[in-house]
């Protein structure tokens, strides 16, 4: 197997390559990577991946690298501010999602002790491992995603729909979506 075997959706461009192949669909149990990567997939509505991570750090440097803490401590003119000069994507609902999550988080860290044993409990901390062998194979959404998105949005998480929450759990590595000639695929790894 080749680079040029990798899922097709990551070629695109060199930064689309590199997440491909050092982050999508490996397990984290990081609660601040978790936290930025829900905020991310959520902000992303409507649009194209490929802005988003081209956005990334222009997102960790409003956001204080999505520390939980920080986010949730953000004032209105703080995210006024970020609305105004910040180099992200300038929606304002989806910039005050941050904070709102954020709040949630820590509800979630308090109740479960962390936003990772929250998350991976919805399947007994076990990756589901797909064997898609194209493209049109992977689903926009499943019952776990929607699932996960009723319970978020309980929780006061804003923009997890369960087509962006389906997008969370492939990027976080709970469902590896690799397609099975992917290298990078669970089961090609060694």
């Amino acid at each position: 197997m080749t680079e040029d075997s990798i899922c097709p959706w990551a070629k695109s461009d060199a930064t689309m390559i590199h997440y491909h192949n050092t982050e999508w669909g490996r397990p984290s149990h990081d609660d601040t990577y978790l936290f930025e990567m829900i905020n991310l997939e959520g902000a992303q509505a409507g649009l194209s991946w490929k802005t988003i991570l081209h956005k990334r750090e222009g997102y960790r440097r409003a956001f204080y690298n999505f520390d939980i803490e920080q986010c949730a401590a953000l004032s209105e003119s703080d995210l006024e501010h970020i609305l105004e000069t910040g180099e992200v994507v300038r929606h304002p609902q989806k910039i005050k999602a941050v904070k709102s999550n954020a709040l949630a988080a820590q509800r979630i860290q308090q109740e479960f002790g962390s936003l990772s044993d929250y998350i991976w409990q919805f399947t007994d901390h076990k990756r589901i491992i797909s064997h898609h062998e194209n493209m049109s194979a992977i689903p926009a959404k499943d019952e776990l995603s929607e699932k996960i998105s009723k319970d978020l949005k309980k929780r006061g998480f804003k923009f997890v729909g369960p087509v962006i929450v389906y997008s969370y759990l492939q990027a976080i590595g709970v469902i590896d979506d690799h397609l099975t000639t992917c290298p990078y695929h669970t089961e090609n790894v060694k």
